[in-house]
C-alpha cells in the first residue's frame, strides 16, 4: 500500500500541541514518556544520529502527538516511507492530519512489526526510531518489541531509542549487542538519552 497521491507535503511545519500531549499522558500514562512533547533539540539531534536524509525506509514507534513526525519527513528524501506505528487510538487521531504521501499512519503494536511491514508492502527500514517508554513497559513485553526490531530491521541498519531512564540499554543489548553511542540531550524537558544500536 502507498501514502496516498501527490507530491509530499511538509508544509504544515512544527505543530506539536502541548496541551494534546499532556490529555494523552493523562489518558494512557503507561504509554509516555514525559508530560510534553519533545523540544526541536531533541527531534535535531534524533535526525543526525538517524542520518535521515539517506534513510529509504523509516519506521518510528510512539509518535505521539506528530511533532517528530513532521520533522522527520522534513528531513527525509523525496522517495523516501516513513510508517508510524501508535497504540494509543487518541495519538492516533492526531497523527491523522499530517498529508504527505510518504506517509502511513498504523494504530497497533510495535511487538507486531513483520505484520504491519507486510500490510503496508514495506521492504526491511533501514532506520526505527522509538520514543516508546521501555522504563513503563512489563519486560516480557519490553523484549518482545526488542526482538521484533532486531528481526525486521535491515542488515546495517539503525535502531534509535530516545529515553528518560536508563532501562533500555538492558533490554537492546543483549539482543543487538552494546550500543554504538548514547548522546545526552539537556535542552529537552526532561533531558533524554538518544541511544544508537546497529544491526550485526
Amino acid at each position: 500500500m502507498d501514502g496516498g497521491s501527490g507530491e509530499p507535503n511538509v508544509a504544515s511545519g512544527r505543530r506539536t500541541n502541548p496541551a494534546a500531549f499532556f490529555r494523552g499522558f493523562l489518558r494512557e500514562p503507561r504509554q509516555v514518556g514525559s508530560v510534553i512533547p519533545s523540544s526541536r533539540f531533541l527531534e535535531q539531534r534524533i535526525v543526525e544520529v538517524s542520518d535521515l536524509p539517506v534513510a529509504r525506509r523509516v519506521v518510528e514507534l510512539g509518535p505521539g502527538t506528530g511533532g517528530t513526525t513532521r520533522t522527520f519527513l522534513r528531513h527525509m528524501g523525496a522517495d523516501a516511507r516513513l510508517l508510524s506505528i501508535e497504540l494509543s487510538p487518541f495519538f492516533h487521531d492526531l497523527l491523522a492530519d499530517i498529508t504527505d504521501s510518504r506517509f502511513n499512519n498504523h494504530l497497533g503494536s510495535a511487538e507486531d512489526l513483520a505484520d504491519i511491514l507486510g500490510f503496508y508492502d514495506m521492504e526491511q527500514p533501514d532506520v526505527i526510531i522509538s520514543g516508546i517508554p521501555f522504563s513503563k513497559m512489563p519486560a516480557a513485553a519490553a523484549k518482545r518489541v526488542a526482538e521484533a526490531v532486531n528481526d525486521n530491521l535491515a542488515e546495517g541498519g539503525r535502531f534509535i531509542a530516545y529515553q528518560f531512564r536508563r532501562e533500555v540499554a538492558g533490554v537492546m543489548d543483549p539482543i543487538m549487542g552494546a550500543h554504538a553511542s548514547c548522546s545526552l540531550e539537556l535542552l529537552n524537558i526532561p533531558p533524554m538519552r538518544v541511544y544508537c544500536w546497529f544491526k550485526r
